[in-house]
């Protein structure tokens, strides 16, 4: 015990609050691929889904961000935040296009799983810079991700039948250049706050996918109800209201407990998507999610020696 009032009362009730709130955010960001296959099954664009989703949160976020400007430590406008916003924005929008686009061939459930093997991405990559130790623990973490990825390719049900490995491909690439963004998204939150490093992403994002609905001639505001319904709650919902979500309760978890709290990201994505889409979900798919879950976890651990968790020292 830290002696911080952790064991109170208080304090387990203020801890299941954090984790609900988590566990709330977790089943928004997994809800993502669902809303994404109906409003494409409703005759929208990808690139235009997007730039509503991303243009509306950017919206919403705006005055949000703008309470938080005093605590920014870099100016807030003019040539830096542009130039924020369109790195930013470029790696949210290729990462959310390609594990997006990988739909057509693959289900909800299997993009979910895959892509949450990022952490184990983050872990490796971390070992080859030199930035953390290789050992025992991150080696049998990778391992059990890619043991998932095996199980989870080889259901039949991944593509209904069809060739996947385009599908299977597309959500492996989101999965490890979201580990390659995400250390310049954790620079970008320490310069300014999370609130303005999000309306940079949300804004940037929106710019360019609505540069790409241009150019493919799609963009448009005509959209079929399914299609709105799923933008808007793409944009409140799984964006705005999430992430808020997200940073209460990561600030009263710390971030090992968080991550611990959002494994059953990817385990509702697959609920969801057989309950919503009617895609098949076996047992072999759960066990491949399964043992990624457990890699997540494992890379969770303390170190041997290095003392309390994160989230205990928060």
């Amino acid at each position: 015990m830290s002696g911080d009032g952790r064991g109170t009362p208080h304090a387990a009730k203020s801890n299941a609050s954090a984790s609900l709130l988590v566990a709330f955010a977790a089943c928004c960001f997994g809800s993502i691929s669902i809303l994404t296959v109906v409003a494409t099954r409703a005759g929208t664009s990808l690139p235009t889904l997007l730039f509503w989703r991303y243009g509306l949160a950017a919206a919403l976020m705006l005055p949000i961000a703008w309470r938080t400007r005093a605590r920014s430590a870099t100016p807030v406008g003019g040539r830096h935040a542009v130039q924020r916003a369109l790195v930013a924005g470029a790696g949210q929008a290729a990462v959310a296009f390609l594990s997006l686009s990988s739909l057509r061939w693959i289900g909800a459930a299997t993009l979910g799983f895959l892509f949450y093997t990022f952490p184990a991405w983050v872990a490796l990559f971390a070992a080859l810079r030199g930035t953390e130790r290789v050992d025992g623990r991150k080696v049998l973490a990778l391992a059990l991700s890619l043991g998932g990825i095996v199980l989870i390719v080889g259901a039949p049900s991944a593509g209904g039948g069809t060739t996947v490995w385009p599908g299977v491909l597309l959500a492996l690439a989101s999965a490890l250049l979201y580990a390659i963004y995400i250390p310049y998204l954790g620079g970008l939150q320490r310069a300014t706050t999370p609130e303005l490093a999000t309306l940079y992403v949300t804004a940037g994002a929106a710019t360019l996918f609505a540069a790409g609905a241009l150019a493919d001639g799609t963009l448009t505001a005509q959209l079929a109800p399914a299609a709105w319904a799923s933008a808007l709650t793409l944009a409140i919902l799984c964006t705005v209201i999430a992430f808020q979500a997200f940073l209460r309760g990561l600030h009263g978890l710390g971030p090992v407990r968080t991550a611990i709290v959002s494994t059953v990201e990817p385990f509702w994505t697959a609920v969801l998507g057989a309950v919503v889409l009617r895609q098949a979900l076996t047992p072999v798919m759960l066990a491949g999610g399964a043992l990624i879950a457990a890699a997540v976890l494992l890379l969770q651990l303390p170190a041997r020696g290095a003392g309390r968790a994160v989230g205990d020292a928060a």
